[in-house]
């Protein structure tokens, strides 16, 4: 998770950009407080998505893309994977006590095994995009695979490259 400060860097851009984004929706965020936070895996769909509204946007299709590269690690790796994200929901459940609904959503499906978590991490349902905005999946895929999935998404997806 991001301070305002921080994305702003990544982007290039001034802190009240990032937050004029966070208000208008086309920044994924969650509020601690009066301070928002910004999951990595939504700034980077801002960066490689044009704006748009409405269900399908670029930023939870380029989400569920890293998704299922995290299904594939799970797959492979199941009791890594999953205590990587218990570890990962602790921190998340002291930093950002807002996002406490989903986490919880996201530790009774880790409780549940292995396919649990995989009908979410793969589910285009919006119940499951909202909560892949609260991952915490956050460093099961090394930074290179990360990007090389950021890098096939723009590739093949409908969106233009440029953005």
């Amino acid at each position: 998770m991001l301070t305002t400060g921080q994305a702003a860097g990544i982007l290039g851009t001034s802190r009240q950009h990032v937050v004029d984004l966070c208000e208008t929706g086309r920044l994924g965020h969650v509020r601690v407080g009066t301070h928002r936070r910004i999951p990595r895996l939504a700034l980077d769909a801002l960066l490689v998505s044009p704006p748009t509204t409405g269900p399908g946007r670029p930023e939870q299709l380029l989400s569920l893309w890293l998704h299922h590269a995290v299904a594939g690690r799970l797959v492979r790796d199941p009791e890594r994977v999953l205590e990587r994200a218990r570890r990962n929901l602790n921190l998340l459940s002291r930093l950002h006590p807002a996002a406490q609904p989903y986490l919880e959503a996201w530790r009774n499906a880790i409780d549940d095994g292995p396919d649990a978590v995989l009908a979410l991490l793969t589910s285009p349902k919006p119940g499951a995009v909202e909560l892949r905005q609260n991952s915490p999946f956050a460093g099961v895929l090394p930074e290179a695979e990360r990007r090389r999935v950021i890098a096939a998404f723009r590739e093949h997806s409908d969106f233009p490259a440029d953005t």
